[in-house]
């Protein structure tokens, strides 16, 4: 079913962006891998989705300027004619040490102005560069990556769960306007992933505390949030639009 579809995945050189690369690759699609700086890790996980015999670039670009996007967008729009379906996973570097947070009358607005450029801004200017594309087709599926904390902020990292917060609204707001157009807009919102470069330093006794309260009692993997992924990016989802999935375990249940 997302054979041959365009997936633009922000961030996909390593962690949760990556594992989603190699999720869709093995779907076969035709991946852009967007990143930064690292090009060692974009390029061996542009190799293992080539092995499975996916069509893969390497688009290089900072997605938090508009001058990166445009570049990442072109590359894109260039290789494969359009773009069916945009992941925002790209966020603000942080680290999730409960012993070493600021608390909330601890944090400067240039925190969250820092968490909003990564997530909000990143996601914002994405949107609205692959928007054409997917108007054009009148489909297309994006999909924003966030966090369960917004619904339990288990530990209150207050300037990173404003920025997720934010791009939860922004995502049911724009599922609205999009809707008439055949563009579907979700979120997932991951609990605690372990192992990746923001949890390296989490503490195993808030792991161990996270895994009790969770019903499936344990820490969710990388590779938890492909399918979920897959789901919302392809037709089998084709009647959800403005929708969070909490992919944690069941820490957070809604109703």
């Amino acid at each position: 079913m997302l054979a041959n579809q365009v997936i633009l995945i922000s961030g996909s050189s390593r962690g949760i962006g990556a594992a989603l690369a190699r999720g869709f690759a093995k779907e076969k699609s035709c991946i852009v891998i967007n990143y930064r700086s690292n090009d060692k890790c974009a390029k061996e996980v542009a190799d293992y989705c080539q092995a499975e015999g996916a069509e893969v670039i390497l688009a290089k670009g900072d997605v938090t300027t508009e001058e990166g996007v445009n570049k990442v967008v072109n590359e894109a729009l260039d290789n494969f004619g359009h773009i069916d379906v945009l992941i925002n996973n790209v966020f603000a570097p942080f680290q999730f040490n409960a012993e070493k947070r600021k608390k909330a009358w601890q944090v400067p607005w240039e925190d969250y102005a820092y968490q909003l450029q990564g997530g909000l801004k990143a996601t914002c200017l994405l949107t609205q560069a692959v928007l054409p594309s997917m108007m054009a087709n009148s489909s297309g599926s994006i999909i924003n990556m966030v966090s369960n904390l917004v619904a339990d902020p288990v530990v209150p990292y207050t300037d990173y769960i404003a920025a997720k917060a934010s791009i939860v609204g922004y995502t049911k707001s724009m599922a609205k306007d999009l809707g008439s157009m055949g563009i579907r807009m979700n979120a997932i919102a991951p609990g605690l992933v372990y192992p990746t470069d923001s949890t390296y330093v989490t503490k195993e006794l808030l792991k161990e505390k996270l895994i009790a309260s969770t019903a499936l009692k344990r820490i969710v993997h990388v590779e938890d949030i492909v399918g979920p992924a897959l789901f919302l990016a392809s037709d089998w989802s084709k009647m959800m639009t403005g929708q969070v999935l909490y992919v944690d375990g069941g820490l957070v249940m809604q109703d």
